[in-house]
């Protein structure tokens, strides 16, 4: 392929349904591919290694952040996060352009490793309806969903830091915004 691929990083707060725009974009433009993001957390049921995480012990990963490894990484819900700078350099040196999802502190350490990057904060349509999907996955305890919300107030002030701002009140039309922003912003580098 012979065009310039760039970092994609999608964040927001837990519950705004990221992870899920990620993974239909993903699915629909052949043009990405995703980063396996490395950390330090204990895998949840049926997830695997390399497929959902890179899980490594905290050793492992002071290793890696010695080393000037990783992209970006940080503390999120009291493990660390981060994201190898060879998977990146891989996935773009091959044409795909790479998706992350990401927390915001990571999202924003990619724009200063990447400046190429581009930013899209998703947004939930109230903070109501974040509180309603938080409670409503039942994955979580309560002090956890409380310790989320409490995040997520914090997560959402940086929202401006990022180039565009979709709200998920309805998912097809997010992932299709989504999707137009990647599309522009390929036809502006194009």
């Amino acid at each position: 392929m012979n065009r310039k691929a760039f970092p994609i990083v999608i964040s927001g707060p837990s519950g705004t349904g990221k992870t899920t725009v990620c993974q239909r974009i993903l699915a629909q433009d052949a043009l990405t591919s995703y980063s396996v993001s490395v950390t330090t957390r204990p895998p949840r049921p049926g997830e695997e290694n390399l497929r959902h995480y890179e899980f490594v012990a905290d050793d492992e990963f002071d290793e890696l952040v010695a080393a000037g490894a990783l992209a970006e990484w940080a503390v999120v819900h009291d493990h660390r996060y981060g994201t190898r700078r060879s998977v990146i350099d891989e996935i773009t040196g091959s044409g795909l352009d790479v998706v992350m999802d990401l927390d915001v502190q990571g999202g924003t350490s990619m724009r200063e490793c990447y400046p190429e990057s581009l930013l899209v904060f998703i947004l939930p349509p109230s903070n109501e309806e974040l509180e309603r999907r938080l409670r409503g996955r039942a994955t979580d305890a309560a002090d956890v969903i409380e310790t989320r919300l409490r995040n997520a107030m914090g997560e959402l002030e940086w929202a401006d830091r990022y180039d565009h701002r979709v709200v998920n009140d309805d998912l097809d039309l997010a992932v299709a915004e989504v999707q137009a922003v990647i599309e522009s912003e390929r036809a502006r580098r194009g």
